[in-house]
């Protein structure tokens, strides 16, 4: 049997894309603007070998399945259309259908092919080898592989303000720049910061809210565990003038030794230290900061509390190795129970979506220069992953929550005001 007639024997209807293979058979509508293309029997190989995917990711960036009609920059458009197709690949082929199909892919395509140079080992691999999770030097190791890319690299994908998190929308039409501009403001305000406060921002990236409160009066430490991003943010904080109220260390957040912070901002961090870490995160937390003192957690969640926090194994293979994800609700719990009281939480799901569009139009405008700077291949898996997250946030597979909690002094009161006051 052809590629084609091997996926049109799972078919239960015609797919939104065009299947195209090396043999010259094909499956779909021959006027589809999407177009995948198996270049070569190693596209198989890899599909078998580690279906899902995976094996998709291999594939793609070992350059043995070709996108026509995406940007490999921005292929945001492809995964509604896989979405629709996996949903039509449900029918059961007979059992003689089934035999025509194992001789067709042979024993020959049972094989394993070398694997792109991004993959990290799988995780039972990386437990074997003595990388226990989330220790303190296996944490560091992680975040080196997603961070200490490029900061070059970066800042072509991010834009000036070198923020790699969720942006806020005043409205749809807003520039990238604004709405990071605009989230800073909104976590300044929500922990009411003013000039003279202190502030500890951990899992501080290149420093965005350190700079932004410092620009404001506050002291604030940043601390991260990327050598890159400490080199790039203690270098803006000079440029800008802020060395007297502005820091940023290449620290654990566990190591930080100063206490009675008036804030603590934690913007994106949560999704690395493991879901079994949050009691003990949320703990230490709480005891950096004075009583009276605010916790601003932004993080990415799942839409719900019942499902396993593990990420998936593209996600795990390729971009946060360790990673995981719970729900808002089992982040809100953990909170609670390490002593502070929610005062607020919000979901910003659809502005990382934007968020996401956006840094995928930056990565397509500087698409030249990305690929010179980290090669094509990192290219590639740096579009395939932000694509596929824009579907996600779009079609809530995962979401951002920001929860705004509160150390309670021994009077079990504070100084939040009674209505909420960080809106324009």
């Amino acid at each position: 049997m052809t590629i084609g007639e091997i996926v049109a024997a799972f078919a239960t209807g015609e797919p939104p894309l065009r299947i195209e293979a090396y043999d010259g058979s094909a499956f779909g509508p021959e006027n589809s603007e999407l177009v995948l293309r198996l270049t070569s029997r190693r596209a198989l190989q890899y599909f078998v070998t580690a279906p899902g995917d995976l094996g998709l990711a291999r594939a793609y960036l070992m350059g043995e399945l070709e996108v026509d009609g995406v940007h490999p920059g921005a292929p945001h458009d492809v995964f509604g259309a896989l979405e629709v197709f996996r949903k039509t690949m449900t029918h059961t082929p007979d059992l003689r259908t089934m035999a025509r199909i194992a001789r067709s892919i042979g024993r020959e395509n049972i094989t394993m092919l070398p694997i792109p140079e991004q993959e990290v080992p799988a995780a039972w691999r990386r437990v074997a080898h003595g990388m226990r999770r989330h220790s303190k030097k296996r944490d560091s190791e992680v975040v080196s592989y997603h961070y200490d890319v490029s900061n070059r690299f970066y800042e072509w994908i991010l834009g000036p303000s070198m923020t790699y998190t969720c942006a806020c929308y005043p409205d749809a039409g807003v520039c990238l720049e604004e709405a990071q501009d605009n989230k800073y403001r909104l976590v300044f305000d929500k922990l009411g910061l003013k000039a003279g406060d202190r502030l500890l921002d951990v899992g501080c990236g290149w420093g965005g809210m350190v700079r932004y409160a410092a620009a404001r009066g506050v002291r604030a430490i940043g601390v991260t565990l990327s050598r890159e991003q400490v080199e790039w943010g203690q270098a803006a904080i000079r440029d800008q003038g802020l060395g007297d109220l502005a820091e940023v260390r290449l620290m654990d957040y566990r190591d930080v030794p100063e206490r009675d912070f008036d804030a603590v901002s934690s913007i994106g961090i949560t999704e690395h230290i493991g879901r079994r870490n949050y009691h003990d995160y949320f703990t230490r937390l709480h005891g950096y900061l004075r009583p009276g003192g605010r916790l601003l957690n932004h993080c990415i969640t799942r839409p719900d509390n019942s499902r396993s926090v593990k990420a998936g194994a593209f996600i795990d293979r390729y971009i946060f190795p360790d990673g995981e994800l719970a729900g808002a609700g089992t982040v809100h719990l953990e909170a609670e129970n390490a002593g502070f009281e929610v005062v607020h939480e919000e979901n910003l799901r659809q502005h990382y979506a934007f968020t996401l569009r956006d840094w995928c139009a930056n990565l397509v405008e500087h698409w030249d220069e990305a690929v010179d700077e980290v090669g094509e291949p990192m290219a590639k898996l740096w579009g395939l992953y932000m694509g596929a997250c824009q579907y996600g946030f779009e079609h809530n597979k995962i979401q951002l929550h920001q929860i705004l909690a509160v150390r309670l002094g021994d009077t079990m009161t504070w100084d939040v005001p009674l209505r909420q006051w960080w809106r324009p």
